[in-house]
C-alpha cells in the first residue's frame, strides 16, 4: 500500500494538471448523482485537503446531509486518471468563505480562477457561495502510460 506521503504530490499534480472533476454524491435513497466541479487541494505534507467553491444548493446540501461523502474522479484524454474518495463538510462563515475564494483566486493556472466570473457570486460572502471541504480517505493516481504499456506505478492509499 502506498503511503500518503508518495501518493499525494502525484495526486495534486496530476489534478491541478486535469482540473475539472466529475463529482459524485448519493442521496437519501442510496441512488448517485454526479456534477462537474473544480475542487483546489492543498498539501501541507502532512495532510491533504481539498476546497471546492461552490453553490450550496438544496440538492447538494440533502445529499451531504444524506452521506457527506463525495467521489472527485479525474480524467484526462492521455487517460491520466485519479480519483479522490472523500468526506465533505460545508463551511458558510465568512472567514473559510473568503479563503476558500481567495485561495481559487490566486492559485496559478490552469487551476486557478476569479470565482467572480460565475453569475451571482460577486463576493465570498454571497449566500450563493460556500465553501466544501474535502478529506480524502482514499487516493488513487493511475498514469495512462500504464494503460498504454509504457509504464508508470500506479498509487493507491486508504486511511488506516
Amino acid at each position: 500500500m502506498t503511503e500518503l506521503s508518495e501518493i499525494a504530490p502525484a495526486f495534486v499534480e496530476m489534478a491541478h494538471q486535469i482540473v475539472w472533476c466529475s463529482a459524485a454524491t448519493v442521496d437519501a435513497q442510496g441512488r448517485p448523482r454526479s456534477r462537474v466541479l473544480h475542487p483546489i487541494w492543498e498539501w501541507d505534507g502532512k495532510e491533504l485537503v481539498g476546497w471546492i467553491g461552490t453553490g450550496p444548493t438544496p440538492t447538494k446540501r440533502a445529499h451531504l446531509e444524506a452521506s457527506p461523502h463525495i467521489s472527485a474522479n479525474y480524467w484526462a484524454p492521455t487517460q491520466d486518471t485519479c480519483v479522490a474518495e472523500c468526506r465533505a463538510s460545508w463551511h458558510f462563515d465568512d472567514e473559510m468563505r473568503t479563503r476558500t475564494w481567495n485561495l481559487l483566486k490566486n492559485a496559478p493556472a490552469p487551476v486557478g480562477y476569479d470565482p467572480a466570473i460565475i453569475p451571482g457570486w460577486d463576493s465570498p460572502t454571497d449566500d450563493s457561495f460556500a465553501a466544501l471541504r474535502l478529506e480524502p480517505w482514499r487516493l488513487k493516481v493511475f498514469p495512462g502510460t500504464v494503460l498504454i504499456g509504457q509504464g508508470g506505478d500506479v498509487l493507491d492509499w486508504r486511511e488506516g
